[in-house]
């Protein structure tokens, strides 16, 4: 084949779209791994990138954080199941990597074993930059030898960094140090990671996508519920997408707040539940999350603390007043006429 039609040829499958773009898998997902084994082509992405996988040793949660210079790298790279394992699947990317690890997680096989295998089945491994983080905390990695340099990884005690592509050689290790470093949350940590990546020069081309997925340390085998994915964001085109990341984390926190004032409320803690609305309403600005506290506490009897929450919220955006009296159809808020009509006088009067 010429050379010509061979570049053309590379060119059009890097520039596909992903065949399987899925990364949280359930059980129920083990199905998808006959297609994904039948395939007689290899397509390959050049999904060059920074990334950590990890377990935290005091939840069980598992995670990976990843950033790159290409288009929405969140839907190729970061795999996680609950009380399974984490992947991360990058460089010249076979996405097959991901579910297949975990399937073999799942048998009981750990993180090492698992890459070994898979590998040795890789005819391009040497393009290849993978990951995987066990639910017991084994580690392992592997960055082929005609990886984009700078290239290469650090497997820690639980965890793992890796990278290529990038501006430096000490990317992967000013990652590692920061994550070990780093406190709070598994979710906190991995965007400090992210962070320190960035700050050691990261990716050589620049930025345009980030992602984070984060999962339980244990399977419910229920997880519609949202008990077993923790984090599933992406930011999948932007100028600086680890600073918008972790304004997603965040904002996400705040929601989470929300439900947990939910929880306090259904309890009769109404105290501790205003105390979780308030401080949701504080970390993400949300106007839609003050109306339904406002709903809530009027719901329950405290219509003088919801007043000046409503009226808050009908002076930033009159349709709010217009929702309220609808929301009696559906049973959630009292069908009153004198508490909706006493609710609706706060609002601002039409000119």
């Amino acid at each position: 084949m010429p050379t010509k039609r061979i570049t053309l040829l590379l060119l059009s499958l890097f520039c596909s779209s992903s065949l399987y773009a899925q990364n949280v898998l359930t059980n129920s997902n083990n199905s998808n791994l006959n297609s994904l084994n039948s395939n007689k082509i290899e397509i390959v992405r050049p999904c060059h990138t920074y990334s950590i996988v990890a377990r935290d040793a005091a939840t069980g949660e598992l995670g990976v954080a990843v950033q790159s210079h290409w288009f929405s790298v969140g839907s190729l790279v970061a795999w996680a199941e609950a009380g399974v394992g984490a992947v991360a699947t990058q460089a010249t990317v076979d996405a097959g990597y991901g579910p297949k690890g975990l399937d073999l997680m799942r048998q009981g096989m750990s993180s090492p074993d698992a890459l070994k295998k898979l590998l040795s089945e890789d005819k391009l491994s040497n393009v290849r930059q993978v990951a995987m983080v066990d639910a017991k905390g084994k580690a392992a990695a592997h960055t082929g030898s005609l990886c984009i340099v700078e290239a290469g990884h650090f497997v820690g005690d639980g965890f793992t960094t890796e990278a290529n592509l990038m501006l430096k050689s000490t990317v992967w290790d000013a990652m590692q140090r920061a994550f070990t470093a780093a406190k709070g949350s598994l979710t906190d940590r991995l965007i400090v990671a992210l962070e320190a990546a960035q700050a050691e020069g990261g990716d050589v081309r620049g930025q345009q996508s980030a992602a984070m997925v984060v999962v339980s340390g244990t399977n419910t085998g229920r997880p519609w519920v949202g008990g077993d994915v923790l984090v599933s964001l992406r930011v999948e085109d932007h100028p600086k997408p680890v600073e918008e990341l972790k304004r997603l984390v965040a904002l996400q926190k705040g929601f989470k707040l929300a439900d947990k004032g939910d929880e306090y409320f259904a309890k009769g803690e109404i105290d501790n539940a205003n105390k979780s609305y308030a401080e949701a309403e504080k970390q993400t600005g949300s106007v839609e999350l003050a109306f339904w506290h406002a709903v809530t506490l009027a719901t329950g009897g405290r219509v003088e603390e919801a007043l000046p929450i409503f009226k808050r919220v009908f002076e930033s955006d009159a349709n709010w007043a217009v929702l309220l009296p609808r929301l009696p159809k559906s049973n959630l808020f009292p069908n009153d006429p004198k508490l909706i009509e006493k609710v609706l006088s706060v609002a601002p009067k039409k000119k």
